[in-house]
């Protein structure tokens, strides 16, 4: 960016987002805003499009410019008051905003196929942008100031050096990176992606104070970020008070119980191993002796409070006109499926509403498999969740693309992104660019009972059913050719779920039990780590699902029975 001549008073100014090298959307109203002082004119220019405002008596001012056609070759934004701004080698095309948690967080750098995917990364036609995490108490105007040694807040032509750069968490978002390259290979359009994420949130961080304030399920989140207002100016008199005592503690339980603790674990794994492979008793596993202090919290409450990442992160950005966003988080709200249910929805809704560009798209992730594989036939577990995120297919223009088969047991941060990516790539061809393309896996759509059996029928079925395996294993080997149809669980009025024989007939699934003469209901992967193997011909896997509404494993009728 240039200034061409300098002011008397405020130079004009404009939002962090604006910068050389961006991606602007096509065929959309542009609007382009900042400061300058109140009631002066300010003119923004864009090839043939241009438009003016004068600043209110606050100082702000927007411009929407008209719609602009894509335009891959660089082109200048001006934008002219007492002081002249120029934004340099500005491309037209599609902008996405990738937004979640430590899993859109996670870095090319950490991804099983990333280095050879940032050795081929040189791609002027992909633009890329990660903002700063920060939090805040209230809605924020603008991004935090750029730090010299970081490459957030600046938007980077992809390359190899950028994309592998120092900002975020081992470069760059692999997911965020692989859909974003597979759009632009697709579409043969610019593409430029927004990340905006931080590990281990919760949704209610992303969502604003008022639209959590608007739904009685999550109006204690609002009344926890209220509290955090009221007590604001005192807490911020305290931090600097305390926060040097806190360290010093954190410091000393660090030297004298965590550091020698973890090293200990690491020996007795070890050691644990070669005892077991030798059949001899294991030893004993240390324990810790004393938990580590908890970090003294920040003013505003910190990334995990509600509201804080939605007014640093996502209110900055509007109303910088994108084509829609995608989204991977869930993990931290697993354990309020219900709940989410509500809660996901609403944030997309608030987003959209802020936006004002009516009902953008919004793709996003079905939690991977994780934890304990599953024993029972009906565990519960983060199946709730990922029902909440099936349940948000209700909202017009979304998309989910299903993990469930690419996650990792022991690792919450599976290292396969490219499939993720792709998989949100081909929701993104049919919400966003209209193409009739199958992207998603079987879903759920009806059950029938056939005496002693239950017919399901799917939605996205594509060439038909199969048996399929996942594209990617933790372990690099490939998973053995299947034989059986796994996943399923079935019950009767009883509520003893067991497992399911199931087979394909044509583009149904048949399910029966042994034991289960009427049965009543059936779960497909529910649990936390399931391992079905339901596939459409295409290779996409089936979402989880339950033919039931039940709370826990049992109908109302056996759930209330006296016992």
């Amino acid at each position: 960016m240039a200034v061409l001549a300098g002011s008397v008073r405020a130079d004009v100014k404009l939002p962090g987002i604006f910068g050389d090298h961006m991606v602007l959307q096509e065929e959309a109203k542009l609007p382009v805003w900042g400061w300058a002082d109140p009631g002066e004119k300010v003119t923004v220019t864009l090839g043939a499009a241009s438009g003016s405002a004068v600043a209110g008596a606050d100082g702000t001012w927007r411009v929407d410019l008209p719609p602009v056609p894509q335009n891959a070759a660089p082109q200048v934004l001006t934008v002219a008051g007492k002081n002249t701004l120029t934004f340099q080698d500005v491309l037209v095309g599609d902008v996405w905003l990738a937004s979640g948690q430590s899993n859109m967080a996670f870095g090319i750098g950490l991804d099983d196929r990333g280095a050879d995917a940032a050795a081929q990364a040189d791609n002027s036609q992909l633009r890329l942008f990660m903002l700063l995490q920060t939090t805040a108490i209230n809605m924020k105007s603008d991004l935090p100031p750029l730090r010299p040694d970081r490459l957030e807040g600046q938007w980077q032509i992809c390359s190899p050096a950028t994309l592998t750069g120092k900002w975020g968490w081992s470069g760059f978002s692999a997911a965020a990176y692989y859909f974003g390259r597979e759009i632009q290979h697709s579409t043969n359009r610019p593409v430029g992606i927004i990340e905006t994420c931080w590990g281990g949130t919760p949704a209610q961080a992303w969502t604003s104070f008022s639209a959590l304030q608007k739904e009685p399920i999550l109006a204690h989140y609002a009344a926890d970020h209220q509290k955090f207002l009221d007590n604001f100016d005192q807490a911020t008199a305290d931090y600097p008070k305390l926060k040097p005592e806190n360290d010093a503690a954190i410091r000393q339980w660090t030297d004298t119980i965590g550091t020698p603790f973890f090293a200990a674990d690491a020996q007795w794994k070890i050691d644990a191993a070669k005892a077991a492979a030798a059949g001899q008793p294991v030893p004993p596993e240390p324990k810790l002796s004393q938990p580590r202090p908890p970090a003294l919290t920040t003013p505003d409450g910190g990334q995990f409070a509600p509201t804080t990442l939605f007014n640093a992160m996502i209110a900055p950005l509007i109303p910088f006109a994108i084509k829609g966003a995608i989204w991977y988080q869930g993990e931290s709200n697993a354990g309020m499926g219900k709940e989410y249910a509500t809660l996901f929805p609403t944030m997309i809704t608030d987003w959209r509403e802020r936006w004002g560009q009516g009902d953008f798209p919004f793709l996003f992730v079905q939690l991977a498999n994780f934890q304990t594989p599953q024993k029972l036939p009906s565990e519960g577990g983060w199946a709730l969740l990922r029902e909440a995120q099936f349940k948000t297919l209700s909202l017009p223009n979304t998309g989910m693309a299903s993990a469930i088969d690419i996650g990792d047991p022991t690792n919450i941060h599976p290292k396969d992104k490219l499939d993720v990516g792709l998989r949100l790539a081909l929701q993104a061809r049919r919400v966003a660019y209209g193409e009739k393309v199958v992207s998603s896996g079987p879903l759920y759509d009806a059950m029938t009972v056939e005496g002693d059996k239950i017919r399901l029928t799917f939605k996205e079925v594509g060439s038909g059913l199969m048996m399929g395996v996942p594209p990617w294993t933790p372990t690099g080997m490939p998973p053995p050719a299947p034989t059986e149809l796994k996943g399923f669980a079935i019950t009767g009025a009883d509520g003893k779920w067991v497992w399911g024989k199931a087979t394909i007939d044509g583009n149904t699934v048949v399910v029966s039990g042994d034991g289960v003469a009427n049965p009543l209901a059936v779960r497909y992967d529910w649990a936390s780590c399931p391992f079905g193997n339901l596939y459409n011909k295409e290779g996409l896997p089936a979402s989880s699902f339950r033919t039931d509404d039940w709370d826990g494993n049992l109908p109302p009728a056996a759930a209330t029975a006296p016992h």
